[in-house]
């Protein structure tokens, strides 16, 4: 029996995270300020489900961040329209 062959439901596979995906993720936090710019990225797995979290450390690491760089490292400058 290959590993493929086990009986598993398509449900329980991983949502593939994109690094647009844990920016856009990591924005809307920030916006409703559940969390700042100034945390670690790591906060971030209070948020996302567990099994999906390896995903997401792995598309950080890829992308060269590190779980102890700041969120506002990973999701960038913000724009401002009117100040």
């Amino acid at each position: 029996m290959s590993p493929m062959s086990v009986n598993t439901m398509p449900s329980a596979t991983p949502v593939r995270y994109s690094i647009d995906v844990i920016q856009e993720e990591a924005r809307h936090l920030v916006d409703k300020g559940l969390v700042s710019r100034q945390q670690p990225i790591y906060v971030l797995c209070q948020y996302i489900p567990a099994r999906e979290w390896v995903c997401v450390e792995c598309e950080l690491e890829q992308c060269d961040f590190l779980l102890r760089d700041r969120i506002g490292d990973l999701i960038g400058s913000e724009a401002w329209e009117n100040d």
